[in-house]
């Protein structure tokens, strides 16, 4: 994604991220983590619904790798944890290398940085989930630092580099199995979104071909595992049409692969149409055949376009028996200009997940870890949250996933359908204890409610009642249910939290327009007893 549109309006922070080369995950050795060679379609199948870790690892402060330059928290176990356990079963993490890299001839990457990007790879790969990892902001030429330029005069070099840059993290990451899967490089073009230009895409095809050499012969599991190969700007017209992308031949890749098989993928990113997707107005904020304004609904890029461009993939590389990976996707919150945003949100990611399953695509949703107002963000990386359980809901169902929650498949709207599994049980007054975590903007607001059970018995089943201040009106929700949307409303406990031990915590959030006043709800009760 562009570095303008991938910010989403991220606050920039100024301290950098102190790095130690300390290792927190642990690497499991190719030899106790065999697993049978999956062919395209299975790879497709079991790769499942995917999400993007977003910008954490592109993030750089004046060209320097930075996981909370834009505005992130480091990323944490807890939130990949979460994640996963909302039905991901795949996860993206943009990488940018910019300052890490020494200079020539060796291009020694940081040790401390790898080290980091390996302790993030193991959130999600010791959970048994797939995992991508690139290059990213290193071709961008309005970011510092950056080199990967295929309009640069000085190909040589750059071509240098970049096959010691990858020879190092290939192997670094040579014992991991084949739920790793490394992707050349992000959006690479000349800057200008008309057709390619033969001799920048005669450089991308090269970095490609450098790409699947380079990790074939470090070895290991790297000769056999699947390689991510994009063309221009990861756009479909322009790699699946005859404008010159070129494979990359695979000649040195393991023996132990069947000749009629491939281990190559090509990624495509899908952010069309953009004036929905990605443009911060108030415009266009309905999408699809479910719109109920025209003059809200983009003039083109609907469904039957999203079925054409797909099929185009389909057409000249999944027929071949190359399997295609929408690396990114999305639409941006635009609530606070129609409340009913979201539901076509939802459509929007239920229609490309079920379109790319169709013609052999996975994918994999783009989120900035900016919730709010123009964020495509499905989950709030501080608290490790959900934000967005309706989009998640038709992601993972689409993709042929399982909810491990109750929660409908559906935009969550403040008359929720759903009950608590058990009845309440109330604790004496005075044992519960909640906090308020509320995050506003102009006439939007987000709050993320925690919820301790501070008494000496256990709670099975809850409901907790609040106040809303006037003038605030609920919108969606998560993690709980919600009635009525305004004045007093009672949230119920979903079937995955309502049994809280002891001194246990869970957190339940929901967003809410507002009127001027964005304070964070009163009277606050859990079964009855008024909370602290």
């Amino acid at each position: 994604m562009s570095t303008t549109a991938r910010r989403a309006g991220l606050a920039i922070v100024a301290a950098a991220l102190a790095l130690t080369g300390a290792v927190y995950g642990a690497t499991r050795p190719a030899s106790a983590d065999v697993t049978a060679q999956l062919t395209a379609s299975q790879l497709v199948a079991d790769m499942g619904a995917g999400w993007n870790l977003g910008n954490q690892l592109e993030a750089n402060a004046n060209g320097i790798p930075n996981e909370t330059a834009w505005g992130n928290p480091v990323v944490t176990q807890a939130l990949i944890d979460r994640v996963k356990a909302s039905g991901f079963k795949t996860i993206r993490i943009p990488v940018s290398y910019l300052g890490n890299i020494g200079a020539g001839p060796n291009y020694t990457v940081s040790a401390a940085w790898l080290t980091r990007v390996a302790e993030v790879v193991n959130y999600a790969y010791n959970q048994g989930l797939y995992v991508l990892i690139n290059m990213h902001g290193d071709g961008y030429k309005a970011v510092t630092g950056s080199w990967l330029i295929c309009d640069s005069s000085d190909q040589t070099t750059i071509k240098d580099k970049y096959q010691k840059v990858w020879q190092q993290i290939a192997t670094k990451f040579q014992s991991y199995n084949e739920h790793l899967v490394f992707e050349s490089m992000n959006e690479e073009f000349d800057g200008q979104y008309g057709n390619p230009t033969s001799a920048c895409y005669s450089n991308i095809n090269a970095y490609n071909q450098i790409f699947v050499d380079t990790v074939r012969k470090t070895g290991g599991t790297n000769a056999s595992r699947w390689l991510l190969v994009p063309g221009w700007n990861t756009n479909i017209e322009y790699t699946a049409g005859n404008y010159g992308f070129v494979l990359p031949t695979d000649q040195y890749r393991s023996t132990s692969i069947p000749s009629a098989e491939q281990r190559l993928m090509i990624s495509v990113h899908y952010y069309d149409p953009w004036d929905f997707a990605g443009q911060e107005d108030g415009t266009i904020t309905q999408w699809g055949a479910a719109a109920t304004n025209p003059a809200k609904k983009s003039t083109w890029g609907q469904e039957d376009y999203m079925d054409t461009m797909l099929k185009k993939m389909y057409d000249a590389f999944v027929t071949r028996g190359y399997p295609v990976f929408v690396g990114e996707y999305g639409s941006i919150d635009k609530t606070t200009y129609d409340a009913a945003s979201n539901t076509y949100r939802v459509n929007y990611a239920k229609a490309l997940v079920s379109t790319a399953k169709k013609y052999g695509a996975a994918t994999a949703y783009w989120d900035n870890g900016y919730n709010g107002q123009h964020g495509f963000g499905l989950f709030n990386r501080s608290s490790a949250t959900v934000t967005q359980q309706g989009i998640i809901s038709a992601i993972v169902t689409a993709a042929g996933g399982s909810q491990p929650t109750t929660t409908p498949t559906s935009a969550p709207t403040s008359s929720p359908t759903s009950s608590p599994t058990s009845s309440p049980t109330a604790g004496p007054s005075g044992t519960c204890r909640v906090v308020n975590a509320v995050n506003a903007w102009n006439t939007g607001l987000t709050n993320t409610i925690t919820i301790t059970n501070t008494g000496t018995a256990a709670i099975n089943g809850w409901t907790l009642t609040f106040t809303l201040p006037s003038g605030q009106t609920i919108v969606s929700g998560w993690s709980a249910t919600y009635t009525p949307a305004s004045g007093t409303v009672t949230a119920t406990n979903a079937s995955y939290n309502g049994a809280l031990p002891a001194g246990g915590s869970t957190s339940i959030g929901y967003q809410a327009n507002h009127t001027g006043n964005a304070a964070a709800p009163t009277t606050v009760k859990l079964n009855g007893a008024t909370c602290s």
